[in-house]
């Protein structure tokens, strides 16, 4: 099964993200792979309007913190979304299984108890290339596809507002 380029969107689709504010969380745990999506989310958010000044960064340890940031950006922040970002690469033990199950529960009631956006930017990968593949490689950046996926789910609310 082919591998979408995660990069690869209709930009027309995508309304402006001008009067948003974004927090962004990002693991420290694989760094060179969650910085590259960092970069590629900020840039994103950037692209389609959003100010620097309302694009919000912090960093949590490893994967497992990402919602307890995440939780921290919606109670201490004025934001209208929070994109998390972390890569966990399976290993020997079942580590990764604790780890993935943790960070997808925990995203999930953060989407639900605080009625806004928490954006699923993990990396689940079987291995370091899979990663790199996903984080600028040849299949594109998750943190792109993260950074749209935020726009559109703030605008979706914003229209519910009317």
């Amino acid at each position: 099964m082919a591998t979408k380029d995660l990069s690869q969107y209709d930009t027309e689709s995508v309304p402006s993200a001008k009067n948003m504010r974004f927090g962004i969380v990002v693991a420290e745990w694989n760094f060179d792979i969650t910085s590259a999506l960092a970069k590629g989310a900020l840039s994103t958010l950037q692209k389609h309007g959003a100010s620097e000044e309302n694009l919000l960064v912090k960093y949590v340890p490893g994967s497992f913190e990402l919602p307890l940031g995440a939780q921290y950006f919606a109670e201490m922040e004025n934001v209208d979304a929070i994109i998390l970002l972390g890569c966990v690469i399976q290993g020997e033990t079942r580590h990764f299984d604790f780890i993935c199950e943790g960070v997808t529960k925990g995203t999930v009631d953060l989407n639900l108890k605080y009625n806004k956006p928490f954006i699923f930017g993990v990396l689940t990968t079987e291995n370091v290339q899979q990663a790199q593949d996903r984080a600028g490689g040849k299949h594109g950046n998750k943190g792109d596809e993260a950074a749209v996926t935020a726009i559109k789910m703030v605008h979706l609310k914003q229209n519910f507002s009317l």
